[in-house]
């Protein structure tokens, strides 16, 4: 428990400059595979602390290791993803962002400053442990493909292949002080639909005259619902979203074309090969039916995400040691995805939840919404309990 105790105590320590760092990454956002000065910042503060990061990994992505006793026994590997979104932020805080219209608005800010904190204590430990920790910060996770798989094509997980990997994500609707877990099946795969819908243009009072796309984009929005309520199995977690429709005409103008962007998510592969079928041959038979043409462009995203039951079991135990078997709670399944997906594909991964709202503070909102933050209290128990489990994992 010495070890433990110690840990608690330079994740407290040290918490004052995991705040610091993530403030200036929350000043100083950059997007998907933009993160040209967030990768120099990174390598500075792991300089700093003496280790020597591998840089310009998939262009912005860093990788570093701290090399305990014994270090070839056994490595794990633990991730941090660095961009941000396209969102104006709306808080009125010291550490706003400093660019227009970029914002962490989904915790990456946290993360990065959280494994960092992570790196320091685990190389002032490194003489206490066994085996090898792979510090693993990514691009891009918020962008299809994800930063993800370059890190993986660029041998993120070689050399040697780490028995294990972990990912710990902000969750604004778990009070800080709280960690969650779910074993299993976890988050959805994500894949991007982009629809142009063309017809002919013409004027409003004409409509004979023209193909109307806004009609026929109105009859394929609500018809592929149906890919969902009439062929999803009720036990299947499935959502079909459209959130973009973009007709440029005007009150008297029928337009040529309407664009239309939407979001599928689904927890099969099966399944979801079979809706994205669907789903293209519905689009396009019923704009011929109506005189016009459906172009489906599909962008594929990341696969679903299985949390390994066993390292998932392992590290809800360390984390019950950290925090307290009452401060740890059990996760549902979200339909939402993350590119942490893609190393669940290939070793045994665990992507838990990092509680960071506090609503006595006004600290609720959700993430990827413009007035989303944390209670920075969080950072005082994300750098120990990652490194932490890290420890435990190498025994």
């Amino acid at each position: 428990m010495e070890l433990l105790n110690d840990i608690k105590s330079l994740s407290v320590q040290y918490s004052k400059d995991v705040i610091a760092f993530r403030r200036h990454l929350h000043a100083n956002p950059e997007l998907s595979y933009h993160e040209y000065d967030t990768a120099k910042y990174v390598a500075q503060q792991l300089k700093a602390f003496g280790l020597s990061p591998r840089e310009g990994v998939a262009t912005t992505g860093l990788i570093a290791e701290v090399r305990g006793r014994n270090p070839e026994k056994k490595s794990v590997a633990l991730r941090a993803d660095m961009d941000a979104l396209p969102i104006y932020e709306a808080n009125d805080v010291p550490y706003k962002s400093k660019v227009p219209g970029v914002m962490h608005a989904c915790g990456h800010d946290v993360h990065t400053s959280s494994l960092l904190g992570t790196a320091r204590i685990l190389n002032e430990l490194k003489d206490r442990f066994e085996g090898t920790v792979r510090f693993i910060f990514q691009p891009g996770e918020e962008k299809n493909p994800g930063g993800a798989s370059y890190m993986i094509r660029e041998g993120a997980l070689k050399d040697p292949q780490p028995s294990g990997i972990v990912g710990q994500h902000v969750f604004p609707l778990l009070p800080v002080g709280k960690i969650g877990f779910r074993e299993g099946m976890y988050m959805a795969s994500c894949d991007e639909l982009y629809l142009k819908v063309i017809g002919k243009g013409g004027h409003g009072a004409a409509p004979d005259l023209a193909i109307d796309p806004i009609v026929i984009a109105s009859h394929i929005i609500i018809a592929l619902q149906q890919v969902i309520s009439r062929n999803a199995s009720p036990k299947q977690p499935t959502v079909l979203t459209f959130g973009k429709i973009i007709g440029e005409g005007a009150t008297n103008i029928i337009p040529n074309e309407v664009n239309i962007a939407g979001t599928f998510r689904a927890m099969n592969e099966e399944w979801r090969e079979s809706a994205l079928r669907k789903i293209k041959k519905m689009a396009e038979s019923i704009a011929e039916g109506m005189g016009g043409k459906c172009e489906v462009d599909i962008s594929r995203g990341y696969p679903y995400l299985q949390n390994d039951p066993e390292l998932t079991r392992r590290i809800r135990k360390a984390a019950e040691a950290y925090v307290g078997k009452e401060n740890v709670v059990e996760l549902d399944i979200t339909l939402g995805a993350e590119d942490f997906a893609y190393y669940s594909q290939i070793i045994p991964a665990s992507f838990y939840r990092l509680g960071t709202r506090n609503e006595e503070k006004g600290i609720t909102s959700y993430v990827h919404t413009p007035t989303f933050d944390i209670d920075e209290d969080a950072l005082k128990i994300g750098p120990g309990l990652m490194a932490w489990m890290a420890v435990q994992e190498l025994q």
